[in-house]
């Protein structure tokens, strides 16, 4: 039986004293928080249909995970290559290391490929990893690097993914930098906190934010059938782009794609989309139905705006 995504509405998260993100900045909330409260209170009420509060293209990633095998990604890849996408979305897919060049050389031209992970430096002698550079020779144009299943299964902290997304961009990859907080930390109120030290190491380090796309994925809602509600996925999405904003500069925060992952399918991506600071979607399960994932795609036409 498929898992059907259902809203975890029960708490916002952010801060335990607060319940949405547009509350009035109270004593209870350190100042860097007042900060991003006041800047999100000064925002026009959205409409019901709205364009990206973002300057780039909306963007959208199927991350395949350990999953296939060459008959399920031989019919994945066809049924992509027959789907009808919309044009103004820029998307990408990222299959298991070993089906890389497979997919390379099979995809249509319309959607990139990316990896799930890549090494810190230049490759040798160490043993199960893939260098950046081996990757742009099968064909690869992203990365994905930050994944929560990476932080908390493999145990990468924040700096070493940090120096990876650094090497992948001063060699060429675009970086899909992951973030996101765990149940207990949402719970705990620290949803900002954790988001934004994450950032802060990619930001110490990255020579540019040229090819960044910034993927909040909230790991409770990774795989889990939980999802984000439309609005709490906003509050971080624009807590982050303020973040952006304060401490790197305003056209990076203009510029830089926020993108949401977490349970995303093609019944609850619309609603999502709808949201002024989601900029496209990171797609986990979904992305394994070609037609599932065309139609998540093509949620962007919920992002135009009503004339």
């Amino acid at each position: 039986m498929e898992t059907v995504a259902t809203p975890c509405p029960r708490f916002s998260g952010l801060r335990r004293s607060c319940p949405t993100f547009h509350n009035a900045p109270s004593q209870s909330f350190p100042p860097h928080i007042n900060s991003l409260l006041r800047l999100s209170s000064s925002r026009k009420p959205s409409r019901a249909v709205v364009a990206m509060a973002g300057s780039g293209k909306f963007f959208v990633g199927g991350n395949w995970k350990c999953n296939g095998t060459k008959d399920s990604i031989t019919k994945l890849v066809s049924d992509l290559n027959s789907a009808k996408l919309e044009s103004d979305v820029d998307v990408v897919v990222s299959p298991p290391f070993v089906y890389l060049d497979m997919v390379s050389s099979s995809l249509t031209d319309r959607i990139e490929v990316s990896a799930q992970n890549s090494w810190i430096g230049k490759g040798g002698a160490f043993t199960g990893e893939i260098s950046v550079e081996q990757l742009k020779d099968i064909g690869c144009k992203w990365v994905i690097l930050g994944h929560s299943e990476r932080r908390h299964v493999i145990g990468e902290d924040d700096q070493f993914i940090g120096k990876k997304a650094a090497y992948a961009l001063n060699e060429g990859l675009g970086v899909i930098a992951c973030i996101g907080e765990l149940l207990e930390e949402r719970e705990a109120g620290k949803t900002f906190d954790v988001c934004f030290q994450q950032l802060k190491a990619f930001a110490d380090v990255v020579p540019s934010w040229d090819n960044i796309v910034i993927a909040y994925e909230p790991v409770w809602a990774i795989g889990t059938g939980k999802v984000a509600t439309p609005q709490q996925a906003q509050e971080v999405h624009l807590a982050v782009r303020d973040w952006l904003k304060k401490n790197v500069s305003e056209e990076v925060a203009s510029k830089t794609r926020i993108i949401y992952g977490g349970s995303v399918n093609g019944s609850n991506c619309s609603e999502l989309a709808k949201q002024e600071d989601i900029d496209g979607f990171l797609v986990g399960g979904a992305s394994l139905k070609g037609p599932e994932f065309a139609t998540i795609v093509n949620s962007v036409t919920s992002k135009k705006v009503a004339a």
